[in-house]
């Protein structure tokens, strides 16, 4: 039975590869985008636990510091009660002491632990936060590849009357014609606006030439 559901194991995460991998090879950015999301989540949960460790010290430090003082107190309450003889007031302040002297031990070591674990806990999250940026600026240089490669299909495709679809490359010739067009309305549009002008110009300088060759 183990060996069935290994092999049923097996089939399944081969079968999940393989659609990863044909994904990857359809959309390589989707499948990049999707890795990200999931690092920075992951980056983002051990941020937080840092923070945490941070907190977690300064909780340790501050009940370290309230036992710590508790205990001096003590110390002093057990010195008084054995100068004015009341031997049950100073056996309670000395047990007291004694109580508040380990706590204060422990919770310095504890400290001591805490602090060595969240100098760990952020090199890790530094590798991490590292990790991630450079692979958000290799998706960013992927993403350039791709849009470079994009823009000069589109423009093998419009310069290619080959592979450019009919209708596209009629639309192409269409604005040509266009502006051909337009251009040959604006010429007349100026001749026509022009044209008194231009002849009286012509007329007169025909005219001067006339007088120059009579003189």
């Amino acid at each position: 039975m183990t060996n069935l559901f290994t092999r049923i194991k097996n089939s399944i995460t081969a079968d999940l590869h393989e659609a990863l991998d044909q994904k990857e090879k359809k959309n390589p950015i989707t499948l990049l985008n999707q890795y990200l999301r999931q690092c920075e989540q992951e980056t983002e949960k051990v941020r937080k636990l840092v923070e945490r460790q941070h907190s977690l010290i300064e909780e340790f430090s501050k009940e370290n510091r309230q036992a710590a003082e508790l205990a001096e107190k003590r110390k002093h309450q057990s010195e008084i009660a054995s100068q004015a003889g009341e031997t049950g007031l100073y056996e309670f302040a000395l047990s007291e002491y004694q109580q508040y002297t380990d706590r204060a031990s422990h919770l310095s070591k504890a400290v001591q632990q805490a602090k060595e674990q969240l100098t760990g806990l952020e090199r890790k999250y530094g590798e991490m936060a590292h990790k991630l940026k450079d692979m958000q600026i290799r998706r960013m240089e992927l993403m350039g590849r791709e849009n470079v490669s994009n823009a000069y299909n589109r423009i093998n495709k419009v310069l290619d009357q080959n592979s450019y679809s009919e209708k596209s490359f009629s639309r192409f010739e269409e604005i040509e014609s266009y502006l051909e067009r337009l251009e040959k309305q604006v010429t007349r549009s100026h001749y026509r606006d022009t044209i008194d002008e231009r002849i009286a110009q012509l007329e007169k300088e025909l005219k001067f030439e006339e007088s120059k060759s009579i003189s």
